[in-house]
């Protein structure tokens, strides 16, 4: 038997996500032969992967019809990257994710935050950049670092480590009664520097927890570096989607993906009786998604529980691995890496028509 014969056969094997067969999409790293087995690696396109053991399955079960050897499959693998042409910046980032929201006080550093724990408590490597430099509050949402940021040799910085990403504030760095003041151009820089001299390393997947509204932060970092796709974060009711949509439009405009859309304070459950308490009404967030054609991630309810977390410095998601809550934004991080999956072809695009500032 010729292992390339094989190939065909695998070819019958479609990825759901993107819908293509596993040979053409460059799933299959190697197919290997000992006495008694096959053995094929098949290369996943993220960590937050859930078809794995599908396409593992079908592997099996389709090479079992041409072979009498047992078939062994083994996983590696390859993230795809959202980067298309320029990656002079942070070339060993893989996908750059910006979180963010119309307005303030919808919860946008919180998703950010379990987003990014999210995504590396199910395998990958993931960075956390606080990008809001004028309220700063992933110091205090993450706790205390299990290593703190320090300078190396390089004269570059080495990020914090908490729960086992590395993040990076400005936080860090100022008085927490410390008021920031900066004009337009000190934002840019001051960003620039945290994606220059920042030892972020090979990372997955580089979550930004951006300042709310429509920006320098925002203008800055899409001209600094091709950002695969923006998450944005809302509440309900209607005068946070007004803002909401101006933020995805500000979006299109620099030519940055939706990735998609997360509904925050979605409901209150009563701790006694249990009751559903529609505070700031519910379904806006998912009404919007449909009417903009985009994905809708999720709905996270309002709870005291995400609260504490944030004010603790334990964050849902690993302050209570198995609750409802962290299971919530665990699949948020799921279908966010999804959805980066089937739009990685295509990429992002660089921002025409946009004067860089210096």
């Amino acid at each position: 038997m010729s292992l390339h014969s094989l190939y065909p056969f695998l070819k019958t094997i479609i990825e759901p996500l993107r819908n293509q067969d596993i040979v053409s999409l460059g799933m299959i790293k190697s197919i290997d032969e000992t006495d008694d087995q096959v053995i094929v690696t098949l290369k996943l396109p993220s960590p937050v992967y859930s078809d794995a053991s599908l396409l593992e399955k079908r592997i099996v079960e389709v090479l079992s019809l041409q072979t009498t050897k047992k078939i062994i499959t083994q996983l590696t693998v390859d993230t795809l990257s959202g980067h298309r042409g320029l990656a002079t910046r942070l070339p060993l980032v893989k996908n750059i994710i910006a979180v963010a929201a119309g307005k303030g006080g919808v919860g946008k550093s919180t998703v950010a935050a379990n987003l990014a724990l999210g995504l590396h408590l199910q395998g990958a490597k993931v960075g956390l950049l606080d990008a809001d430099v004028y309220g700063p509050s992933v110091p205090t949402m993450l706790g205390p670092s299990d290593v703190p940021p320090s300078a190396l040799p390089d004269n570059k910085i080495s990020p914090a480590i908490h729960f086992g990403i590395k993040v990076i504030s400005i936080g860090f760095f100022t008085e927490r009664q410390g008021a920031a003041i900066f004009r337009g151009p000190i934002v840019h820089k001051l960003l620039q520097q945290f994606l220059e001299d920042v030892s972020w390393g090979e990372l997955d997947y580089l979550v930004i927890d951006l300042p709310p509204g429509t920006g320098d932060a925002q203008l800055s970092l899409s001209q600094l570096v091709p950002i695969t796709g923006a998450v944005i974060v809302t509440t309900p009711q209607e005068v946070a989607l007004i803002d909401v949509e101006k933020a995805i439009h500000m979006f299109q405009k620099v030519e940055i993906p939706i990735l998609g859309i997360v509904e925050n304070m979605a409901y209150h459950t009563c701790s006694a009786c249990g009751h559903h308490d529609e505070i700031f009404s519910r379904g806006g967030g998912k009404a919007l998604a449909e009417t903009l054609k985009t994905a809708f991630l999720g709905e996270v309810p309002m709870d005291g529980r995400i609260r504490y977390g944030g004010d603790i410095g334990r964050p849902v998601v690993v302050g209570n691995k198995n609750g409802e809550h962290a299971k919530r934004f665990l699949e948020i991080a799921r279908l966010t890496s999804e959805l980066i999956i089937k739009q990685a072809p295509i990429g992002p695009k660089r921002p025409k028509g946009l004067v860089q500032i210096r």
